[in-house]
């Protein structure tokens, strides 16, 4: 049985080019840079509207005005690794968490290194937020959109939550 047809676009952020991918269920992927041909020309209605929607909601909070993003998800991964990524959406905007403390809250206390090989795997980076995720000491770690996105996002974050202007230069 052959995939149903996804939809796929590219959207211009100030963290550089992100390529959404939906099917018909929901938000599949947020892949960094800019893909061609990963989705299909004539993708499922519900696929185009999931896609339309996701990209609406990257751009409002470029600008600062959304804090949370309201989509359907239809991630692949194991139960585990969709576990963690459930979490991850938990880490209110604004604020970071632990790899030691996420593992804690999905019953692996001491797994802080499977939550970090999870987190790796995220399919949605920023509409599942593991760009929230630091180091038990507080220090950033890896980040799939390299260390300066993860650090331009969390001062996006921490300006428009509310101390500053919350709008990205350029968007």
């Amino acid at each position: 049985m052959s995939e149903p047809p996804l939809a796929a676009a590219t959207v211009g952020t100030p963290v550089g080019d992100l390529t959404v991918v939906a099917s018909a269920q929901g938000v599949r992927e947020v892949r960094w840079g800019r893909e061609a041909g990963v989705g299909n020309e004539h993708p499922e209605p519900g696929a185009a509207a999931n896609l339309g929607r996701a990209l609406a909601q990257i751009e409002e909070y470029f600008r600062g005005e959304r804090q949370a993003f309201d989509l359907t998800l239809d991630l692949q991964g194991t139960d585990f690794q969709r576990r963690v990524w459930g979490e991850l959406g938990r880490i209110p905007f604004g604020k970071t968490q632990s790899y030691g403390a996420i593992a804690e809250a999905v019953g692996r206390a001491g797994a802080a290194r499977a939550v970090g090989a999870a987190t790796g795997r995220n399919p949605a980076p920023i509409l599942v937020p593991c760009h929230r995720v630091v180091g038990a000491s507080g220090a950033l770690t890896g980040f799939a959109g390299g260390l300066d996105a993860k650090r331009l996002l969390l001062a996006h974050e921490s300006q428009a939550s509310g101390q500053r202007e919350g709008r990205l230069p350029g968007f």
